[in-house]
């Protein structure tokens, strides 16, 4: 068991797999723990789920910088993003950045049969190519590197009239960062975030959500989800509520604990515990530092020799993937560095 920022983990030495499944502290894991057991006693019911979905929407307005309204909740990113896709007119332009991740760029160009063209251009022409587009869709923190979209140069594209859309999974935790101006902002749980799969969330502006059609309106996207589950008329809620998917209930349990307590941490000092030791080990390796959490090794016998090390990562668009975040440490640099001299 490991001590990190105030809470205890049960992660493993070696663990640098976050940027595919990231480790809750273990108040969170026993949060969900709880639950799965008042459910396997059947003494759970459906409305006690309610302060957690709200907890966790309200951490999660607060990660990004936006009042909780403003926030809708999913079970993951793709779906949140579809509303956005399918609202846009008929014909209009996309730019994605090329290789992004497709949980960003399939629910645009899903969207061809009506007219909808998505560019997909390279990092460094981005934003050029954005003015001249109806709406940009980038990841803030790419996931095969980690290589970071200029918030800069997207700040400035909006201000000239281009929907910024802002993918916050492999960013949100650990990078200290403004995304609180962006048009939308969406996030999955289970990395960074600490929490487990089966939760997302949406963030809008109130001029995107005037014109996005809740295309997966359900019962709990209206006004009071426990009025709106029989019958018509359309009933729903009045701010990003209406763009709520149903919960999936022991997602939002773990989130309503991991994502309370990472809000109230030092965001800077998360920041540099992160990338400290990422670009720590990009010096051992030669490497320039890139002030990411995410480390990207090419090599044919990279992953063989850091799994054999007892180091845990993942293969990325042909690269080994590795991901420091509040539980990692000197060790688990000290591990990787042997494994790789």
């Amino acid at each position: 068991m490991r001590k990190a920022f105030g809470e205890q983990f049960d992660v493993p030495d070696g663990y640098l797999n976050t940027a595919s499944i990231g480790i809750p502290p273990a108040v969170v894991a026993d949060a969900v723990a709880a639950a799965v057991e008042d459910w396997r006693r059947g003494v759970a019911s459906p409305p006690d789920y309610d302060p957690a979905i709200a907890t966790a929407r309200a951490a999660f307005a607060e990660l990004v910088g936006v009042p909780h309204h403003r926030v809708a909740i999913g079970s993951a990113v793709s779906p949140l993003v579809a509303q956005i896709a399918a609202s846009l007119p008929d014909g209009a332009r996309v730019v994605v950045r090329a290789g992004d991740f497709t949980s960003v760029t399939f629910p645009f160009a899903a969207q061809a049969g009506r007219g909808v063209v998505v560019d997909e251009v390279p990092d460094a022409e981005l934003a050029e190519r954005a003015a001249d587009a109806d709406l940009v869709a980038v990841s803030v923190v790419q996931s095969a590197d980690g290589a970071l979209a200029d918030l800069a140069a997207l700040r400035e594209v909006q201000a000239a009239g281009t929907t910024v859309v802002l993918d916050v999974s492999q960013a949100l935790g650990w990078l200290d960062a403004d995304v609180s101006w962006a048009d939308v902002v969406v996030g999955a749980s289970y990395k960074w975030l600490l929490a487990p799969r089966g939760a997302a969330w949406l963030a809008v502006s109130d001029a995107v959500r005037e014109r996005v059609v809740p295309h997966q309106a359900g019962w709990f996207a209206g006004d009071d989800p426990w009025d709106t589950v029989y019958g018509l008329p359309l009933r729903l809620a009045p701010d990003a509520r209406a763009l709520d998917i149903s919960p999936v209930w022991f997602a939002h349990v773990g989130a309503a604990v991991a994502l309370p307590w990472l809000a109230t941490l030092d965001r800077a000092a998360v920041h540099a515990h992160c990338v400290g030791l990422a670009d720590a080990l990009r010096a051992e390796l030669g490497l320039p530092p890139a002030g990411s959490a995410i480390v990207s090794v090419a090599g044919a016998e990279v992953g063989e020799r850091l799994a054999a090390a007892g180091v845990r990562s993942s293969v990325r668009a042909g690269a080994v993937r590795l991901g420091f975040h509040l539980y990692n440490d000197e060790n688990d640099l000290d591990r990787v560095v042997a494994a790789l001299r």
